[in-house]
């Protein structure tokens, strides 16, 4: 995708955020607003939203990725990798993050940046269709 622009996400950014949001139903799913108190970083391509990046710094050296989501015209085309090394960047060291059992797309960018997987957690994840709920995969990454 030419010309995305990877820039700090803002509270003019919510309605954008909010529906790429619900475009990616495997993503956990917040009130945009809540966005706010984290690190929000977005992907901008002509003019309209088209991924976030919502990441916290746990302490000096640590960091964790709350939660990423692509529209869906916009994956595969290394939105999601640029949110992530540019956050990586910024806050050097250990990384952590959980992802559903599901989404191997997700898994495989993230093994392609070097995490690698170190537990499950069972359940982890709410089910939005009333079935069981589904487990995350623990990935860790240490730069």
């Amino acid at each position: 995708m030419e010309e995305v622009l990877i820039r700090d996400g803002a509270a003019g950014d919510l309605i954008g955020i909010a529906a790429v949001q619900a475009e990616c139903p495997e993503a956990p799913s917040w009130r945009a607003e809540d966005y706010l108190s984290y690190r929000l970083d977005v992907a901008e391509h002509a003019g309209e939203i088209v991924g976030f990046l919502a990441t916290r710094r746990l302490v000096e050296g640590e960091a964790e990725v709350l939660n990423l989501a692509v529209a869906k015209s916009a994956r595969r085309q290394g939105v999601a990798r640029r949110l992530l090394q540019q956050a990586m960047a910024r806050w050097p060291g250990a990384w952590f993050l959980e992802v559903r059992e599901s989404n191997l797309g997700a898994q495989a960018c993230y093994q392609g940046l070097g995490f690698r997987q170190t537990g499950t957690r069972p359940g982890y994840y709410a089910s939005g269709d009333g079935n069981s709920p589904e487990g995350g995969i623990v990935m860790e990454l240490y730069q």
